[in-house]
């Protein structure tokens, strides 16, 4: 007995110290090939990446503003007043159009879905930032493919935000343009206007009223607007873009337990000057398509709303 539990004692303490913890990321510029555990560590270089298409959109989506992959599909809507949802297919030409009834939109912001449910964010909270009507829209999707749409809300409220008195434009930390739905959660990223950061906030997926939890906050240094995860459920990209209209990609990787932070970030920048990129979605999970609101400073700024097609493969292999 005194000699199995030496041995089990022994193996133990082998294997603890055999796991080398690490980046295991070969692209990353700390990458360290002897590691057995990745945990976030890894650091890269800058990079900056080229659209292979870029294609105007209908003047029905001068205001995109998100994007999900769906029933062969892209599928996006505007982020004022209009409450048709817009079925887009790779070349960008609208295929369908789908209203929604009864339903206001203040302002959408984004789009997602999981198996059963298409979700809509009606959370846009930038302009005075003390809205309390905050909520998601939830749709069945076979009754949404069907032209007969049954809609839920889930409402919900931040948690740590006590002042609801009028901000100025474009200052609080308080909106949001992007979420996943991963399991049986919502997961917010915020767009923070004054920190430059994105602080993930988790509520329930079930329709009713809720209390945003604030779960942690991801030093992106740029405003995020759009979501979408990976079937593996361990990977999600980000867009967004800085406050001078740089658009951006946001990789999160490698994390544990839907803790984003204790995985592996990477940022990318796209070639795209003066581009409000607001929504991204895929089908294969290597070719990402984004869309862009129109943005028009005459005469020095004029920027069609466009749909463009980015290549991740390089980024994303196993």
């Amino acid at each position: 007995m005194k000699k199995a539990i030496l041995f089990f004692f022994l193996f133990c303490i082998t294997s603890i110290y055999s796991q080398i913890s690490g980046c295991m990321d070969s692209s990353a510029k700390n990458y360290n090939p002897n590691a057995t555990i990745d945990n976030g560590s890894c650091r890269y270089n800058s990079t900056k990446t080229k659209p292979e298409t870029s294609i105007k959109l209908s003047d029905s989506l001068v205001e995109t503003s998100g994007l999900i992959a769906f029933d062969h599909l892209l599928w996006t809507h505007n982020d004022d007043h209009d409450t048709t949802i817009y079925g887009l297919d790779a070349n960008g030409k609208i295929q369908n159009k789908i209203k929604l009834e009864k339903v206001k939109n203040n302002d959408w912001e984004e789009i997602s879905q999981d198996e059963n449910y298409i979700y809509i964010g009606d959370f846009g909270n930038n302009y005075q930032g003390n809205r309390r009507n905050l909520h998601i829209l939830r749709i069945e999707k076979n009754s949404f493919l069907s032209n007969k749409p049954q809609i839920d809300s889930i409402s919900f409220s931040y948690s740590n935000q006590t002042d609801f008195s009028v901000q100025k434009q474009n200052t609080t930390d308080f909106d949001c343009e992007a979420f996943v739905v991963s399991q049986d959660s919502i997961y917010l990223f915020t767009k923070q206007w004054s920190q430059n950061k994105s602080s993930i906030y988790v509520l329930p997926k079930i329709p009713g009223n809720h209390i945003a939890q604030l779960k942690e906050t991801l030093n992106i240094d740029g405003l995020i607007t759009g979501a979408t995860l990976l079937t593996s459920g361990k990977r999600i990209v980000l867009c967004g873009y800085s406050k001078t209209l740089q658009p951006f990609l946001y990789l999160l990787y490698d994390y544990k337990n839907n803790d984003f932070s204790t995985g592996n970030q990477r940022k990318i920048k796209l070639s795209l000057p003066f581009h409000q990129i607001e929504g991204i979605a895929t089908f294969n999970e290597k070719i990402f398509y984004l869309t862009n609101e129109s943005f028009v400073r005459k005469p020095i700024i004029n920027t069609p709303q466009q749909m463009h097609t980015v290549d991740l493969s390089l980024y994303l292999k196993d």
